[in-house]
């Protein structure tokens, strides 16, 4: 690859590699004023009492995914394979919650001589729990060191969605068998209610994919959205996603990750192991769960396409 003076910095939340990563993960978690909107000195309180009430259940579930969240080396083979096929940029990876953190992979930018700076959130949706923590990050650390360009959403991008199709394809020969739910992970209620465009767009996107879908002759028995991931007594988004699973009694399912580039924790144990009980408890017939677009050759030409 030839000298750069360009960047693409790949934004996303991140994920433990062991118990004591996934103590720093929630603490940062809860301690993001986008996720708990409450005055400072309040969020550092209750953030310290959900994790300390809920860390040694949440580590139970990584240990049946191997005791680390798969984001990590799916991310860095994201990376390697980017810098190797994208010209003109250096590819750098950085994490909200988890290492990489933004200072010090600003630090390394500055040190390779970086000028300009395309960012890019792995979340293909806008969220202010996502996409707006992780660029207020970015800008914090940077403190106007770069010439920024933000790529804030790419739900509408051509070539991202024919990647999911591709997965949704691999999954069935007989799509009028099945079932299809895109899943979202859920928000509160009144974050939507703030002003937030999550919902919003996650339909449109749901509306996007299902027209290809339909233009390729593809017609699933359903095609639905759900959201997963409730936590705690408030209204979240709905459908939930085991109320929708309650409607395919004796009837197949294939579950899409749509807010999801990379696979990691809520894929991998949430979908796999834990709907997958509820499934089967349901009385669902077959239940397929995709990958999400991870390091495919299609979601590097995406890439290109999304950063033109």
């Amino acid at each position: 690859m030839q000298e750069s003076k360009k960047a693409l910095v790949l934004l996303n939340m991140g994920g433990a590699r062991n118990k004591d990563e996934l103590k720093l993960f929630l603490t940062n978690m809860f301690n993001d004023k986008n996720i708990l909107a409450m005055p400072s000195l309040l969020r550092k309180m209750v953030a310290y009492f959900i994790v300390n009430s809920r860390l040694d259940e949440a580590w139970e579930n990584y240990e049946e995914i191997g005791n680390a969240s798969p984001i990590n080396p799916l991310t860095e083979k994201l990376v390697d394979k980017a810098n190797e096929n994208i010209e003109e940029y250096k590819v750098y990876q950085l994490m909200r919650y988890t290492p990489p953190f933004a200072s010090e992979v600003i630090s390394q930018m500055k040190e390779d001589g970086i000028k300009e700076v395309v960012l890019l959130p792995l979340y293909p949706q806008y969220s202010t729990t996502t996409t707006k923590s992780s660029l207020e990050d970015f800008e914090a650390h940077a403190k106007g060191a770069f010439d920024v360009k933000v790529i804030e959403t790419f739900y509408k991008n051509e070539a991202f969605n024919k990647c999911i199709i591709e997965e949704i394809e691999n999954q069935t020969k007989f799509p009028q068998d099945f079932n299809l739910v895109f899943s979202a992970h859920g928000l509160p209620q009144k974050i939507v209610d703030k002003g937030d465009p999550y919902q919003k767009q996650m339909i449109e996107h749901v509306e996007i994919l299902s027209n290809m879908l339909e233009q390729k002759g593809h017609n699933f028995k359903s095609i639905n959205l759900a959201y997963q991931s409730k936590v705690g007594p408030m209204k979240w988004l709905e459908p939930s996603l085991d109320e929708m699973l309650t409607n395919f009694k004796n009837e197949n399912v294939i579950i899409y990750p749509i807010a999801f580039i990379v696979d990691n924790s809520e894929t991998d144990f949430e979908l796999d192991i834990e709907y997958r009980e509820i499934a089967e408890e349901i009385g669902i017939n077959e239940f397929k769960v995709c990958k999400c677009v991870n390091d495919s050759d299609m979601f590097i030409e995406a890439i290109k396409d999304i950063i033109r």
